[in-house]
């Protein structure tokens, strides 16, 4: 069986750092091409590793038009790993070239272009997803492949956890839930100097489209919507880098999604679960990502295990796998220390080639990125309103 020919629009951090190192361990993707419209150097014998895609992938076709990019029959899938003011641009040509597409987050700046997205998908038949992971301003080492998609840190190892233990039914019905993703004194956030407010801008269509993902996917379209939004890099801007949003459902469930960028503690909050049959209670973040900084490979066997200290704290009056909690026979509960599962992010990559093999369905889907997206925009609303937003 042939690989999957893949053509990658762009060559920065978020293909090298944060796609590149879950991507190349698949034996079914072959990198195939890249849009950079940059030239290659004269000579790429003495050219610093990761300054241009012909550096690292010579044996790759190098493209510096997208009319010559998208025109090449031989690309199956195309990954969209530019500014994000331009993927819904590059997504557009993508698929009136009839390829599949994988795009990085944000999938795009408004609800109105990914349902136009969305639409084209489904006239051309082909599959459209969104890859989420973290971009940060750092180069790692790394050996690989490229793409575009959306994951939201759904293969995170602590997510994982979450999942298995709602899916097991050890919380009973879920009653309140906070998401953190709090982020201490971020190199990054110097670049956020606007005064004003453009769509895709600000920590809500940054990491906020990690935890807002993550609500959505654990608990569906909220019935309403409260934003908050902050400033706390000692600017006046309208550009938030912290937010609290207020979720709240049909049923008596409320979830919070939070994230600030000024937090000095030994180790931050992560989940807090609350049901009416137990709570789970998580701090720290999934390792992966600091792995690949260190130079770890994604197909080590260490790969996406955590330390043990930083496993969340699991309470339930279930005997849910109890061999490995204490016991309190008084108040016939369980508590104690749930072992955090592997985190997996090349799960996301592994599904993807199923998918276009016809093997599997689809695990992220483009209308939940949508919906995050929509989420975002009624939350700046109830900002700027001060009222709470019903879904719409």
């Amino acid at each position: 069986m042939s690989r999957i020919n893949v053509g990658i629009v762009g060559y920065g951090n978020s293909a090298k750092v944060y796609n590149l190192p879950y991507l190349l361990p698949h034996p079914e993707y072959q990198v195939y091409a890249f849009l950079q419209r940059s030239a290659a150097p004269s000579d790429l014998a003495s050219a610093k590793p990761g300054s241009h895609c012909t550096v690292d992938f010579p044996q790759a076709k190098h493209y510096r038009t997208s009319d010559e990019f998208f025109a090449d029959a031989n690309i199956k899938l195309v990954i969209v790993c530019t500014q994000f003011d331009t993927h819904a641009e590059f997504a557009e040509k993508a698929l009136n070239a009839n390829k599949h597409v994988l795009v990085e987050k944000p999938f795009t700046t408004s609800s109105k272009e990914a349902d136009k997205l969305i639409a084209l998908a489904k006239e051309k038949g082909k599959i459209l997803t969104v890859y989420q992971s973290k971009v940060l301003p750092v180069i790692a080492s790394y050996d690989g492949l490229l793409t575009l998609a959306k994951i939201d840190r759904r293969w995170d190892g602590d997510f994982l956890t979450l999942e298995h233990i709602l899916d097991k039914g050890a919380l009973g019905t879920v009653t309140e839930a906070e998401i953190h993703y709090d982020f201490e004194n971020p190199p990054w956030v110097s670049s956020m100097a606007a005064k004003g407010y453009t769509p895709g801008d600000g920590n809500m269509f940054g990491l906020g489209s990690h935890t807002i993902d993550q609500a959505l996917v654990l608990f569906g379209r909220p019935k309403s919507v409260i934003g908050i939004m902050t400033v706390l890099r000692g600017i006046e801007s309208e550009t938030e880098d912290s937010f609290t949003l207020i979720l709240q459902y049909d049923s008596p469930l409320l979830v919070t999604v939070k994230t600030t960028i000024v937090t000095p503690m030994v180790n931050q909050p992560k989940y807090l679960i609350r049901g009416t049959k137990g709570s789970y209670l998580k701090f720290g973040t999934d390792v992966q990502e600091d792995q690949i900084l260190s130079g770890i490979q994604s197909t080590s066997a260490e790969f996406g295990i955590g330390d043990s200290t930083d496993d969340g704290i699991l309470t339930t009056y279930d005997e849910f796998d109890g061999t490995y909690q204490t016991y309190n026979s008084k108040a016939k509960k369980f508590s104690g220390k749930y072992p955090t599962l592997p985190g997996r992010n090349r799960g996301y990559y592994e599904n993807l080639a199923d998918v276009l093999r016809g093997r599997s369905d689809l695990k992220v889907q483009p209308q939940q990125s949508r919906d995050g997206i929509r989420l975002m925009e009624l939350a700046r609303e109830s900002y700027l309103t001060g009222k709470t937003v019903l879904w719409s």
